[in-house]
């Protein structure tokens, strides 16, 4: 992990339950890298879980898909103590700002395009995960521009994941109404197009504060 200078606002970070657990893994030999690169293989599981949701029938499909919403806050647990195992914790290291970035990126595609290929769009997984990704390399060019690093939203990394796990949650109900994955579609959209505004909006920022 880097330093506080790329720390996301997060008022997670102030509850006990994430201080008692910070001491606790601050007290064992995990690093705060190989927390960021577990978010990977919970991203992967996610990802895997509803690309097989999408063709599953009967208990399974619900199974699967309970399964990757949880992974996917693993995944943002994960992200949560890297950086408090960190900074609190005193256990930074050298290589940290590469693992604080890099698994992020790929965990955004793990499960993005998982959901892609679950719904039968992997063009719209793709391009959800290729325009998330835009969002952090605005906010990177930003700080290589000498700027405070940017998270404002609509669509910033917290909200994609929330999107994703609403979206699972709710597909557990379409056979109320006969539907199948309407939800991942539509949360797909959602995120595809928050994105795009999200990196537009990031980036119109970013030169507003480069004019002054």
């Amino acid at each position: 992990m880097s330093g506080t200078e790329n720390r996301r606002p997060l008022a997670s970070r102030g509850t006990g339950w994430a201080k008692t657990l910070t001491r606790w893994l601050a007290a064992t030999s995990i690093t705060p890298n190989q927390i960021s690169m577990a978010s990977m293989v919970f991203a992967s599981l996610s990802g895997a879980g509803f690309w097989l949701a999408g063709s599953a029938d009967g208990i399974q499909r619900p199974v699967l898909l309970i399964l990757a919403a949880l992974f996917c806050q693993m995944r943002l647990l994960c992200n949560l103590f890297d950086g408090m195992v960190a900074i609190e914790a005193g256990k930074h290291a050298s290589d940290g700002a590469f693992w604080n970035e890099f698994p992020d990126r790929i965990a955004d595609i793990l499960i993005l395009v998982g959901v892609g290929y679950a719904v039968g769009l992997p063009t719209l997984g793709w391009a959800a995960a290729g325009l998330s990704i835009l969002t952090a390399y605005v906010r990177e060019l930003g700080r290589a521009c000498g700027q405070p690093a940017d998270f404002s939203g609509p669509m910033a990394k917290p909200h994609r994941m929330a999107a994703v796990t609403a979206a699972a949650a709710l597909s557990l109900l379409e056979p109320l109404w006969g539907g199948r994955n309407d939800a991942l579609t539509a949360a797909l959209w959602v995120i595809a197009i928050g994105a795009a505004v999200t990196a537009l909006r990031r980036s119109a920022r970013l030169v507003r504060k480069l004019r002054r």
